[in-house]
């Protein structure tokens, strides 16, 4: 992962673990998401961002969000070997696993110029 882009993905993280820290769950989960945005296409932060949202949904007794996030988990592993990664996914299981999405300006940027590093 290049620097900037890991600078923006432990940003993200930070602010999540902030978030949580302040209980305002869905902003922390909100940073989940752009951070699995960013670092999906890099099988130990995918995992990881993934690790940290069965935790959210653990903390918060969301079955849905556990379920979701133990699947996404095992996934991570054929996806990142075969490049199953729907670009701009969020991660969350209130989507689908398989569905591209659009990728906010500013996670954009972030992404562009860690293409041109």
């Amino acid at each position: 992962m290049p620097p900037r882009l890991r600078h923006a993905f432990d940003r993200e993280l930070s602010l999540s673990q902030t978030a949580r820290q302040a209980n305002e769950q869905n902003l922390a989960f909100h940073h989940l998401e752009r951070a699995h945005v960013l670092g999906q296409a890099y099988f130990t932060p995918h995992l990881q961002t993934h690790w940290k949202m069965l935790a959210w949904g653990l903390r918060q007794g969301q079955l849905r969000e556990v379920l979701g996030q133990i699947l996404r988990l095992i996934a991570v592993f054929p996806a990142s070997a075969f490049g199953w990664v729907p670009v701009g996914n969020t991660g969350g299981a209130n989507v689908s696993a398989f569905q591209k999405m659009e990728i906010s300006e500013d996670l954009q940027e972030i992404l562009q110029d860690a293409r041109d590093d």
